[in-house]
């Protein structure tokens, strides 16, 4: 390779690099939220840079703490929801059977993707 090609290839890598930088910290998105479904219904998307606890219902509780979602209360009969690790907006599912909950994060269903079928 030639001393022209290698510059060409690096800037062509650098710019891929910044424009995804780019999507990743100024595109809107689902990707630093997490999505909280009851019984397979929609219960709420929340923002994971904002501290709260969140109270699904009458049977559950997660906290969302610095970028990261727990559940920390649910009086199902063996609490293993509580005892998942925290998530974040890299992904990851927290679930409770008995009361039907499913915490999900870092899923991006804005419909911009690709489709799989296709």
């Amino acid at each position: 390779m030639k001393k022209k090609d290698l510059i060409l290839a690096g800037g062509i890598c650098a710019l891929a690099l910044i424009l995804w930088l780019a999507a990743q910290f100024f595109l809107p998105g689902n990707h630093r939220t997490i999505r909280i479904t009851v019984d397979g219904e929609l219960y709420g998307e929340y923002a994971l840079e904002e501290d709260q606890v969140i109270a699904i219902g009458e049977t559950n509780v997660c906290e969302i703490k610095d970028g990261r979602v727990k559940m920390i209360e649910a009086d199902c009969p063996d609490h293993l929801c509580m005892h998942q690790k925290a998530i974040d907006a890299g992904g990851g599912t927290i679930v409770c059977l008995p009361n039907r909950v499913v915490i999900e994060a870092g899923k991006d269903d804005s419909g911009g993707g690709l489709d799989a079928v296709a």
